[in-house]
C-alpha cells in the first residue's frame, strides 16, 4: 500500500501511492504543484485500521502474558487521536470531516498556512468506514489494566472520547454492551451510507465505485498558475494522460476496497444490532441491516461473473469469443478492475490476488448467518481472520 506518513503535529497521515495514487486531482506520488503536503482521509484510515488490528493482536497476546496489556492500550490510544483529528474540535474547517456534505475529504495545506478540502467524492471518503473493529465487553473486562488505563483516558479527555463514540452514551455501547471503534459514529456512517448506497452515486449493478458518478456531470475544477486539474467519472479506462495515463480509479470498480467496506459492514452489525437499518438503495424506500446491505454488495460483485437474463457474463462484455465459443465461456477470468457501469473486466486478466476475494465473499455469505454473527461475533470474526491468514 505504500509508506505512510504522519503530518506535523497532527495524527493525519500521507503516503504517496498507498494503492489509490490516481484517485485525486494530484499526483500523490509526486510534489505538490501548490507546494505545501495533503492529509489523506484514505490513507488516515489506513493508519486507524493498522491500530485496530494491532490492538486486537495484543489483546490475544495479553491472555497469554499481561506484559501486553500495556501495548494494547497504547494502540487503542493512537487509534482514538487518530480518529479524533479527522474530525477535530474547535478547529477552523481544516479537518476531513465536511459536516455540512456528510463525507471525507482530503485536505490540501498550503505553504501560507491556509487549508482547503478537495472536495471529490470517491473511495477516499468511503474507506474510513473500513476501520471498524468490535470488541466484547467481557475482552475488556477480562483485562483490569486496560480498563484502568481507558477509564483514565476518559476522564482527561472526555471532549475526545465523545466526538469518536460510536454510541450516544459512552457508558452504555451498543448491542449486548459491545463496543466498537471506528472512524465514522453512527450520525456519519448514516451520512456516508447515503451516498454510497446511492445508485447514482457509489452503487454499481456490480458493486462500489471507486468514484462517485455524480461527478460524471459535475467533474471536480481546480485551476492553478493557469492550468486547469479535473477529476471527472470515469466508469472504464483512463482518457487521460495524467499520471502516465494510468487514472483508472476514477470510477471503475475494485474488487479489494469493496472486500474491505464489506468487512466493516460486518464489523458494526453486531454493535448496531438487528433493528438499525439503512435505506438500500438510497431513495427505494427498501430497508437493510448492515450484514444484509454487505451480502448485497457481495452480491452485486458476484453478478459481474455469473450469467444475465441473456445469457451473458457482464465480465466478458461484447467480447463474443469469451461469451459465445464453448472452449471459453465457462473460464472465468479475474480481471484487475471492473467498469463502473456494465462490469466488464478491465485492466490485467488474470488479477487473481485481490480479485479472487469474490470466491471468499460467496462462501463467507454462503454459510455466515447473521443470528450468529449477532450472538457470537467474536468466534466469528477470529474465525474469519484466521481462515484470511493461513487459508484454511
Amino acid at each position: 500500500m505504500g509508506e505512510s506518513k504522519r503530518s506535523a503535529g497532527a495524527q493525519c497521515f500521507a503516503g504517496g501511492f498507498l494503492g489509490l495514487d490516481n484517485i485525486g486531482v494530484f499526483d500523490r506520488s509526486a510534489e505538490l504543484p501548490t507546494g505545501g503536503h495533503l492529509d489523506q482521509a484514505d490513507g488516515t484510515a489506513w493508519m486507524a485500521f493498522y491500530c485496530q488490528c494491532m490492538l486486537q493482536i495484543a489483546l490475544i497476546l495479553t491472555d497469554y502474558d499481561n506484559m501486553y496489556e500495556e501495548i494494547a492500550f497504547r494502540f487503542l490510544e493512537h487509534f482514538i487521536w487518530i480518529a479524533y483529528a479527522m474530525d477535530r474540535i474547535g478547529t477552523n474547517h481544516d479537518e476531513m470531516w465536511d459536516s455540512e456534505d456528510g463525507f471525507f475529504y482530503d485536505l490540501l495545506h498550503f505553504p501560507n498556512g491556509d487549508v482547503t478540502r478537495l472536495k471529490i467524492r470517491s473511495m477516499v471518503g468511503l474507506l474510513p468506514l473500513c476501520a471498524a473493529t468490535v470488541l466484547e465487553h467481557e475482552s475488556l473486562m477480562r483485562h483490569p489494566r486496560i480498563y484502568e488505563l481507558v477509564q483514565l483516558f476518559r476522564k482527561r479527555h472526555p471532549e475526545v472520547v465523545q466526538k469518536v463514540a460510536a454510541a450516544e452514551d459512552v457508558n452504555v455501547g451498543g448491542y449486548m454492551g459491545r463496543r466498537l471503534l471506528t472512524t465514522a459514529n453512527k450520525p456519519k456512517l448514516l451520512r456516508i451510507l447515503h451516498y454510497m448506497l446511492d445508485e447514482n452515486e457509489f452503487l454499481s449493478p456490480y458493486g462500489i465505485r471507486s468514484l462517485s458518478k455524480y461527478h460524471l456531470e459535475h467533474p471536480f475544477l481546480f485551476y492553478l498558475h493557469g492550468q486547469e486539474y479535473k477529476v471527472q467519472y470515469l466508469p472504464a479506462e483512463s482518457n487521460t494522460g495524467m499520471f502516465g495515463g494510468n487514472s483508472n480509479w476514477r470510477g471503475p470498480i475494485w474488487m479489494p476496497v469493496n472486500g474491505l467496506i464489506i468487512r466493516g459492514l460486518l464489523q458494526m452489525y453486531p454493535f448496531y444490532g438487528p433493528d438499525f437499518k439503512v435505506e438500500c438503495p438510497t431513495g427505494s424506500g427498501n430497508y437493510m441491516t448492515l450484514f444484509e446491505v454487505a451480502k448485497e454488495i457481495a452480491h452485486r460483485n458476484a453478478s459481474i461473473f455469473l450469467r444475465d437474463a441473456d445469457g451473458k457474463r457482464p465480465v466478458y462484455g461484447g467480447t463474443k469469443k469469451f461469451q459465445e465459443d464453448p472452449y471459453w465461456k465457462d473460464y472465468i477470468l479475474y480481471y484487475e478492475y471492473f467498469h463502473g457501469d456494465n462490469g466488464a473486466g478491465l485492466g490485467a486478466s488474470h488479477q487473481t490476488g485481490w480479485t479472487g476475494l469474490i470466491a471468499r465473499a460467496l462462501d463467507l455469505f454462503a454459510r455466515l448467518k447473521p443470528e450468529v454473527l449477532m450472538t457470537d461475533s467474536s468466534r466469528v470474526m477470529a474465525d474469519m481472520t484466521r481462515e484470511q491468514v493461513t487459508g484454511s
